[in-house]
């Protein structure tokens, strides 16, 4: 296999890891009431609430108040409808690196500046809404972790781009940004 055709490989592997891992992110915003449930019953039959009373304080906490809200006020958890659809389509954007990584390196770039957003975003919001610390290190996390794997896609992009005008002599390179 050559090099290129390695980093290209390399390339979509890491882009369907990301676009799976948004896509399910954002499909398990649609049920949120029943996972909920399904959580806590989880943790109750793990034992949680001896191990860890402050999450399932918490869990308890939060599945009241989706409860009332499905009950009370649904058009609220539309929100949340709106949530996931925006992880759907954010994760078709990523079609682009992966059909012309080179040309679409912007979306890249998109998606980790989407990442490293969750971080002020949870550290601002996050206790503005009553949410717990350690809740919102794990929200954190997500902006981390996503951040990993684009990286990496946008490094073997540049190694690709360097590939591909080495090849071809007399093209001008695109100028990094």
């Amino acid at each position: 296999m050559s090099d290129r055709a390695a980093l290209l490989k390399g390339i979509r592997v890491w882009l369907v890891f990301f676009v799976v891992c948004l896509v399910l992110s954002g499909v398990t915003a649609f049920p949120l009431v029943h996972e909920l449930r399904w959580t806590e019953e989880a943790l109750r039959s793990l034992g949680a609430p001896e191990h860890l009373p402050g999450l399932m304080e918490w869990i308890a906490r939060v599945r009241y108040g989706l409860d009332t809200a499905d009950a009370d006020h649904p058009f609220l958890l539309y929100g949340t409808d709106w949530l996931a659809f925006a992880h759907l389509v954010i994760a078709v954007a990523f079609l682009g690196p992966y059909r012309d990584p080179v040309r679409n390196i912007w979306v890249v770039d998109f998606g980790l500046i989407a990442c490293a957003g969750v971080v002020p975003l949870a550290l601002v919001c996050g206790p503005i809404r009553g949410i717990p610390f350690w809740w919102s290190v794990g929200d954190m996390a997500f902006g981390v972790f996503g951040a990993v794997p684009l990286y990496l896609v946008r490094q073997k992009i540049k190694r690709l781009e360097a590939l591909t005008e080495a090849a071809v002599p007399g093209v001008a390179a695109v100028p990094a940004q």
